[in-house]
């Protein structure tokens, strides 16, 4: 099988790791000829490696499969999908982001017609299926897998309060809203740590997350880090034992999953795909968004209650192992083959 992955391929540029590309790194293990595009960052430069790829090596490729995100990427990926059926390929979409049902209320037509020239169309989480459903009615549910032997599991149950925060650092994230967290729960536990990892998306959150910080003179509390490689991804999550998502949109991130198979207690607000994925009390604790005083109260439960700790871990764990490469690279191959065998 050949197969034309259009996504986001820039772990290299930006430290940030794509599911497309795990999935070319595991359909090429299979012996699969595995095509990407692209690794380029600017915007133009981008489109123009996207589209002379599609056409350029339309012979070395059966199926295409096509990230869609909202914003501007909506239109790459509207572009690309044209320029895809003037190649008479077989192509299926991929959904993803949590702005992207809004994006759609916006823009109904534009997302009905996309949708509905794609052989098939998949979205990672329930919550964007459903929501997305009103623009094509057979969205297939197929998860963002993770390596689960990748994440060694440390059941967490008495511990001393070290928390992780992994996203990038973008408003809609709401990185500020961890250090004032920290800040409700110093008086309490002095000692509390908490380390934030990812990247800077450039529109202002890690500045003003560094502001926060300073202001409240949480400097011995919380360290900041770049991003990082998804290899160190499990090393930085075994230092903590409390994972916080403080997320104004979401879908289904990786990150909380991978924190959950390394069997972190989750914390976090209860918004978007979050509800379809974490099971408040069972496997996480939700809060509202913009509510540190509710996320402190969380944190606070967790480190006081006798065995929620215990019971978040394990539950954690048991979720993230339905989503293991094993259960979830058989369904696309199975739908990469429906495709080809329909072309």
């Amino acid at each position: 099988m050949r197969i034309l992955l259009i996504g986001n391929f820039l772990s290299l540029e930006i430290g940030v790791r794509g599911v497309s590309e795990d999935l070319a790194e595991h359909f090429s293990n299979l012996g699969w000829t595995v095509l990407t595009t692209s690794r380029k960052v600017a915007r133009m430069a981008r489109l123009i490696d996207i589209l002379l790829t599609i056409w350029l090596r339309r012979s070395e490729y059966e199926v295409a499969h096509v990230e869609v995100y909202s914003g501007l990427a909506f239109s790459l990926a509207e572009i690309a999908c044209f320029t895809l059926n003037v190649a008479k390929k077989n192509y299926l979409l991929t959904l993803h982001g949590g702005n992207l049902p809004a994006f759609a209320c916006r823009w109904p037509g534009r997302v009905k017609r996309l949708l509905k020239s794609a052989g098939a169309v998949t979205a990672p989480s329930p919550y964007l299926r459903e929501a997305m459903r009103p623009y094509r009615d057979d969205i297939l549910l197929i998860p963002n897998p993770v390596e689960i032997k990748n994440y060694p599991f440390h059941l967490r149950s008495a511990f001393s309060p070290h928390l992780v925060w992994l996203r990038a650092y973008h408003k809609i994230y709401h990185p500020q809203m961890a250090p004032l967290v920290i800040a409700n729960l110093c008086a309490s536990f002095p000692e509390i740590t908490l380390t934030m990892i990812g990247p800077d998306k450039g529109d202002g959150a890690l500045q003003e997350t560094r502001r926060v910080i300073e202001i409240l003179g949480l400097q011995k509390n919380v360290e900041i880090l770049h991003g990082i490689s998804k290899s160190e991804v499990p090393e930085y999550l075994e230092r903590a034992d409390i994972f916080i998502n403080t997320t104004n949109v979401d879908n289904t991130p990786v990150s909380v999953i991978e924190a959950m198979a390394c069997g972190l207690c989750i914390v976090s607000t209860n918004v978007g795909g979050i509800p379809y994925l974490l099971e408040d009390g069972k496997d996480a604790l939700l809060v509202p968004p913009d509510n540190p005083e509710a996320m402190a109260a969380a944190i606070r439960r967790i480190l006081t209650e006798s065995n929620l700790a215990e019971r978040l871990s394990t539950n954690a764990r048991k979720k993230a192992e339905q989503f293991n490469w094993s259960v979830i690279l058989p369904q696309w191959e199975s739908l990469y083959w429906e495709l080809a065998n329909n072309a």
